[in-house]
């Protein structure tokens, strides 16, 4: 199965340049395109943007679920600080910190 990233439109074109299959939905579809994605890959780059505008619980589901593994990217438009690395690797991971 084929990678998926849901974010900003520039970073989809960087990712669709390295194989993925993206999507940029507003945030009315936001839902329905998650959702879809979830049921087509193994792997899902979410954008922070678009992984704020999911309902919280609906996120802390998919993000336990083994499958499809879901990783939260930096929006290249937004730069946000890096926290921690270390935690960040490890709640990336899954792993009690």
């Amino acid at each position: 199965m084929t990678p998926i990233f849901i974010g900003d439109e520039i970073s989809a074109a960087g990712y669709r340049l390295a194989g993925l299959r993206t999507r940029s939905p507003n945030a009315a579809e936001m839902v329905e395109v998650f959702r879809w994605a979830c049921t087509e890959t193994e792997l899902l780059l979410l954008g922070i943007k678009q992984a704020r505008q999911l309902p919280a619980a609906e996120l802390a589901q998919a993000l336990r679920a083994p499958l499809p593994q879901i990783l939260i990217v930096p929006d290249i438009q937004q730069p946000q600080p890096m926290r921690d690395l270390p935690a960040r690797i490890r709640t990336q991971l899954g792993m009690k910190t």
